[in-house]
């Protein structure tokens, strides 16, 4: 027999020293014997490289190194080719380490950040991305570090996912350039290799595919030279394409309302693989936020691979020369794992990015909800989330929850069946919790990803303020007792509800979030500095528009009770931004935390900042929603 407790106050068995001690799983690859593995995984502020052979226990490679890509967002850590492998560091450099053993060595000066170094066929070369901070570049450096890096490419504004092919005599890539994000439009460059005396060159570049309002990702050549695969999203999602490279014959090998790639946040993603006998490639099949991995055959079959259906979301599979898939596993009831299928059958699990010490009739399983309206055009729309609802072996109460509103960063991003930590601290608490998948989250089409075009700051507030509508009409939570919470662009969007829909929630929730897109403009970082010339349009013409969509030209609105967060070394949205919100709450009275995490980014690595952060989250919603 359950006990009775209120809502919010349920002793869960996930504690916050439980989330501040969860790994990141970032990449992995298989070296060239086919049956050592190796992975990145960040544990707290470092980033790891680790090595596992067979069912050996697994090691670290990297020394006290910091394992992280350096430009944009990160991603794109490491490669691997027979059995050495090199990887990115935090200081900017680029190492090689044996994976059998040996200290890494820099092959690279300390100057500026690298990404996604990428190894040529016959082990001499690594191509990688590198960037000074405001131009980016490919360049090439010998794989021993004996020779001064050159630049081999320059004129974009952006580069990302080198590849080499089989023979060597040809390298492809994606660019692109400002204003578009690369989920915009990119172009799918090739060119032919030549090397002499003086070191690697590559001759005229061709634009193979994309363009203006076509976003191209992942160019990946066949194991035997025959084609060149990619994705690109021109029939409205983002399926496969196969260049056959003999005939210049492309074919469109997936098909239906579904995406084979996401938005390119960081570098080094991976939508696919190809198996070494070059018949099929495996592919992560992402349909309404579910993430499945099926085979897709050169002749347009694509066939689900069974084994790894216990998951639903996988990302960056890898195959190995002897067969093996590997590739990052979880759902709403398991945490992310590095799983692999041996010769595609039988089930192992290399490493875990927690414990797992919570069972799942602990947890709250997602459950996919959406709901449609016509927009003022007339259309009927339909915008989509995951709910949790409150979960406890031991505890219940009476009437209806307290509900928290989570509003995504990007904001061109998506909530899939992954297991969510933070949901799950919370729902085990009492609290129902809705992950809004609002108009301009990618996964569901293009022009579901365009639709926050010109209306950011607009309909993501709406598809929120419905989300939470959604909840009390469905009496899946109490009308008094609403919280909306989300980071960077999320936290933004939660400025945006408290100023332009006052009472509609209890408390908000802003963590590195913004405030005034005009100073934003000025102090981001490159990446994202021309972003919001899509999302509003571009400055002096749009200025208006901007003022009008900053929250904090309206910050007098806020009447409800704000708990804001911020890094104090954020680059992507500078801490300023939270100044000038928290200057208005303070000056006015309004019930408010903030809290300055220092030695912090976009985001919590540091153990004792994430514990800090749960813990006091549940102080304010003890103070200020639940009482």
């Amino acid at each position: 027999m359950k006990t009775k407790r209120a809502y919010g106050y349920w002793e869960s068995p996930i504690s916050a020293e439980m989330l501040s001690g969860e790994k990141r799983l970032n990449d992995c690859k298989w070296a060239g014997d086919g049956e050592t593995l190796v992975w990145a995984e960040g544990r707290g502020a470092q980033g790891v490289l680790c090595v596992k052979h067979r069912a050996n226990a697994p090691r670290d490679i990297s020394g006290d190194i910091n394992v992280r890509g350096g430009v944009g967002y990160a991603g794109g850590e490491f490669d691997v080719h027979e059995m050495f492998a090199v990887f990115c560091g935090g200081d900017g450099r680029m190492y090689r380490v044996d994976v059998a053993s040996g200290a890494p060595k820099a092959i690279t000066p300390k100057y500026g950040s690298v990404a996604t170094p990428t190894i040529s066929p016959d082990g001499k070369w690594v191509v990688f991305v590198h960037t000074d901070g405001e131009t980016d570049v490919l360049a090439v450096v010998d794989s021993h570090g004996l020779q001064w890096p050159r630049k081999i490419v320059v004129g974009a504004d952006f580069y990302m996912q080198p590849a080499w092919s089989p023979s060597g005599d040809r390298l492809a890539w994606v660019s692109w350039d400002h204003p578009n994000m690369p989920w915009d439009g990119t172009r799918l460059e090739t060119a032919p290799v030549e090397v002499d005396d003086r070191g690697l060159y590559l001759g005229k570049i061709e634009v193979w595919a994309g363009g203006p309002g076509t976003a191209v990702q992942q160019p990946t050549f066949s194991p035997n030279g025959k084609y060149l695969a990619y994705t690109s999203d021109k029939s409205g999602y983002s399926h496969i394409y196969n260049r056959d490279l003999s005939t210049g014959d492309v074919l469109r090998l997936t098909s239906g309302d579904a995406d084979f790639a996401g938005p390119a946040w960081i570098q080094g993603l991976r939508h696919f693989d190809w198996a070494l006998e070059s018949t099929h490639v495996v592919a992560v099949r992402n349909e309404r936020g579910k993430k499945s991995l099926v085979r897709v055959t050169v002749d347009c079959r694509e066939v689900p691979i069974e084994p790894a259906a216990g998951y639903e979301s996988v990302g960056q599979p890898t195959v190995s020369s002897l067969g093996h898939i590997a590739f990052f596993g979880s759902s709403s009831l398991v945490p992310g794992r590095l799983v692999t299928l041996l010769n595609g059958e039988d089930h192992r699990v290399d490493a875990r990015s927690s414990n797992e010490r919570v069972p799942p009739s602990e947890l709250s399983p997602a459950q996919f909800v959406s709901w449609k309206f016509d927009d003022k055009k007339g259309e009927e729309i339909e915008v989509f989330a995951n709910f949790y609802g409150p979960a406890s072996t031991r505890f219940e109460s009476d009437g209806r929850p307290p509900a928290i509103v989570m509003v995504h960063g990007g904001p061109t991003s998506q909530k899939t069946a992954a297991f969510e930590a933070r949901n799950q601290f919370f729902a085990t608490r009492g609290f129902a919790v809705m992950d809004v998948n609002y108009r301009g989250s990618t996964g569901y089409g293009r022009d579901y990803q365009d639709a926050l075009y010109g209306e950011w700051g607009n309909v993501d507030v709406e598809d929120a303020v419905m989300a939470a509508r959604y909840l009390v009409d469905a009496d899946l939570a109490d009308p008094d007792r609403l919280v909306i919470m989300g980071g960077s662009a999320g936290g933004y969007t939660v400025l945006q509800a408290l100023t332009e829909h006052p009472g509609a929630f209890r408390a908000g929730v802003c963590m590195y979030g913004i405030a005034n897109l005009f100073s934003l403009a000025h102090g981001t970082h490159k990446f994202e500095s021309r972003y919001n010339d899509k999302l509003l349009g571009p400055l002096p013409a749009a200025s208006e528009l901007w003022k009008e969509r900053s929250p904090i030209f309206k910050a007098t609105n806020i009447e409800d009770a704000v708990a804001v967060y911020h890094g104090s070394k954020d680059k992507v949205v500078p801490i300023d931004q939270a100044e000038a919100i928290v200057g208005s709450l303070r000056s006015r009275g309004v019930p408010h935390v903030y809290h300055i995490y220092e030695n912090e980014g976009h985001g919590w690595r540091r153990p004792e900042n994430i514990k800090h952060f749960y813990e006091s989250l549940l102080e304010f919603f003890q103070e200020h929603v639940l009482g």
